[in-house]
């Protein structure tokens, strides 16, 4: 739980817009809402943050402290972050940065904000700094009024995701061979944070659509469609097996520092042979029957 003044901050943002009084007055402070690492409870923070084009910086610096906050633990372990901005609300990926890159943006950050200095002095620890996309304004969201139209705002972000996946991860192999100049076999590539992140919340939210479909959705569906029961057992060990090839993600994302680039591309692209393929079977035969189904649902 937030401390008491951490929830009178939050209590005071969520009241007026992101404005707060005080020792932050003035301040440009962000919501963050995390699942717990161990619980998988929300828990909301509020953090400083600083705007780099088309996404936001926040950095793990806990004040200086010996050891990185929660809430970086626990995007590590859920990357799909919840932020509140000024009275905007949106759901991203948090990628926290590496290398060089994460020098680079820190800079950035102690340039606009100097007491992130002080705190970067105060500890032998590395800051991690988080990058946090915002929502492109030329892409509105959809109009969702039938329970057929969610189902394809979440069928299409589980596409988009996945195709993110495939041109970073060759992206990133691309740039890890270019950049070997030596002598003899080049070093085995990881898959980097950026990599890990989409592909993790991808997977999470993956399963998190499955088990829904499967405890809720279809038994209801069944009820009034009795006939199309081969479609739901059809659908049911689809998702059995798309769920092996989740697993088979999720242990080479373990390893993300040495993840054969092999191993990963063809668990992939097995992901996307499978999914690809259920999406539009699931399409075909579910999304005539939800189109009159409203929502949000009604009381």
């Amino acid at each position: 739980m937030p401390s008491a003044f951490q929830q009178s901050v939050i209590d005071e943002f969520r009241a007026n817009a992101g404005k707060v009084g005080g020792p932050f007055a003035g301040s440009d402070l962000l919501l963050l809402t995390t699942t717990g690492a161990r619980t998988g409870r929300p828990h909301t923070t509020p953090l400083g943050h600083v705007r780099d084009g088309e996404r936001l910086l926040v950095v793990g610096s806990n004040l200086g402290a010996p050891h990185h906050p929660d809430w970086y633990h626990n995007l590590l372990a859920h990357p799909s972050v919840h932020v509140e901005l000024g009275d905007q609300e949106f759901e991203t990926i948090a990628v926290p940065a590496e290398g060089s890159r994460r020098d680079e943006l820190l800079a950035r950050v102690v340039a606009e904000a100097p007491g992130y200095a002080e705190y970067r002095a105060a500890t032998d620890r590395t800051l991690p700094v988080v990058a946090l996309e915002l929502p492109d304004p030329r892409t509105p969201a959809p109009a969702i009024t039938s329970l057929a139209d969610k189902l394809t705002e979440v069928h299409t972000w589980l596409r988009g995701q996945l195709a993110q996946v495939h041109a970073e991860t060759e992206g990133h192999f691309a740039a890890r061979a270019a950049a070997h100049r030596g002598a003899g076999t080049p070093p085995p590539p990881g898959l980097g944070l950026q990599i890990r992140q989409r592909c993790l919340a991808f997977c999470q939210a993956l399963e998190f659509h499955h088990t829904a479909e499967d405890g809720h959705m279809f038994p209801a569906m069944e009820g009034y469609h009795p006939h199309l029961r081969p479609v739901f057992e059809r659908l049911r060990d689809e998702h059995r097996s798309i769920a092996a090839v989740q697993s088979a993600l999720a242990a080479l994302l373990g390893g993300v520092a040495v993840a054969d680039p092999d191993d990963f591309r063809a668990e992939l692209a097995r992901m996307t042979e499978q999914l690809t393929a259920h999406l539009a079977y699931e399409e075909a035969e579910i999304l005539p029957l939800l189109a009159d189904v409203p929502w949000p649902p009604t009381p």
